[in-house]
């Protein structure tokens, strides 16, 4: 009678245990968080990440691949897993990892100092990286959460100060689950536009170290690294300092003062041309009074040179005058001097002229003197 209440309990090969047990497992708990402490940290041929995910009482082994960890981790340090359970084929239970973050400022704080120094190594941070933002924006990139308080205050600032700009707007997560590969869709559409932004701004208001954290991310700090568009970032307080600020070519104390360093104050815009239209005046007009002298002095001095030609030449003709009035016979006759004319043979009558008088003679006699 015993017997016959006894369960059949199900008989299976190992691998088909194996298979049963995943199966169970993929039902029950597709995808879990969990929480725990990094130990026996290692990573294999640069692309698999093996570590021990434990707390006071229990521990678990993880595996994930190397891309997948885009925040450096440690042992000691404390993190939460998005992982999915497995029984390996060797009868290991482990956890398959798709996603590590640290937890607690003081974790993400070292985390983020482990990621800096290795990009900073590779020269991502240096200055000789970085470009100048354009001096008066006309098209301009924000990748922000429209719903966010930066964003407004960013908006706003931006409208008191300039005037007539395009913006772009992308609209994305700012913290949390994805919001690191939102922006880096983002930064890619924006540079693969076929008319692209003058300056990306990435905008992000205060928050505590787990709100800022996406911004430590770094696919996304690469993201900004690369960006072909200059990238101003405008994230949290003044005091807070991401990885995506170092990378950027401009950074900004918040998403304010971001709009403030991107465009120009258009009242003292105004009052800069109007003093430089003053000064163009004033410089002009010095310039047409000093032109005015020079031409009035030119004047003169052509006069005067013409006045000395005309002197010259009045000389010159006076002096021909004299010449020719030497060479007159009215001035001989003047002096008592008598002229004769005629044919000057003897026998024949000739005319003999002087200042007072006309007379013929009579020619009786010539000799050479």
């Amino acid at each position: 009678m015993g017997s016959q209440m006894m369960t059949v309990a199900p008989r299976f090969s190992v691998s088909d245990f194996v298979a049963v047990v995943n199966q169970v497992l993929e039902t029950a708990v597709p995808v879990v968080e969990v929480e725990g402490e990094i130990a026996e940290f290692t990573m294999r041929q640069q692309k698999f990440v093996f570590f021990t995910l434990r707390d006071h009482e229990s521990a678990v082994n993880c595996f994930m691949m190397a891309w997948q960890l885009r925040t450096p981790i440690e042992e000691g340090m404390r993190v939460v897993v998005r992982a999915s359970a497995k029984l390996t084929a060797k009868g290991k239970f482990s956890l398959t990892v798709q996603e590590i973050k640290p937890l607690g400022a003081g974790h993400l704080k070292r985390s983020a100092e482990l990621l800096k120094a290795k990009l900073a190594a590779e020269g991502l941070f240096d200055t000789e990286r970085k470009r100048p933002l354009p001096p008066y924006p006309a098209r301009v990139a924000i990748i922000s959460s429209t719903q966010a308080a930066g964003y407004a205050d960013f908006m706003k600032i931006a409208g008191e100060r300039w005037g007539g700009v395009q913006f772009i707007v992308a609209n994305v997560k700012v913290q949390g689950d994805g919001a690191a590969d939102q922006a880096v869709r983002a930064i890619a559409h924006c540079n693969q536009l076929a008319e692209p932004p003058e300056v990306i701004v990435l905008i992000r208001g205060g928050g505590s170290a787990e709100d800022l954290a996406s911004f430590n991310d770094e696919c996304l700090v690469r993201a900004v690294a690369g960006s072909r568009v200059p990238v101003l970032t405008g994230i949290g307080h003044e005091v807070d300092e991401s990885l995506c600020d170092l990378a950027a070519d401009v950074r900004a104390a918040t998403p304010s003062n971001a709009a403030q360093l991107l465009f120009p104050d258009k009242h003292e815009v105004r009052r800069q041309l109007a003093l430089r239209l003053g000064s163009v005046a004033e410089v002009a007009q010095q310039q047409i009074a000093e032109r005015r002298l020079r031409a009035t002095m030119s004047q003169q001095a052509a006069l005067e040179q013409w006045s000395q030609r005309v002197e010259i030449a009045m000389n010159a003709i006076l002096s021909q005058q004299r010449m020719v009035a030497e060479y007159d016979p009215e001035m001989a006759l003047r002096r008592g001097y008598a002229m004769i004319s005629g044919d000057c043979q003897i026998g024949s009558i000739v005319k003999i002229t002087t200042k007072d008088k006309i007379m013929k003679a009579r020619i009786e006699s010539s000799e050479k003197r």
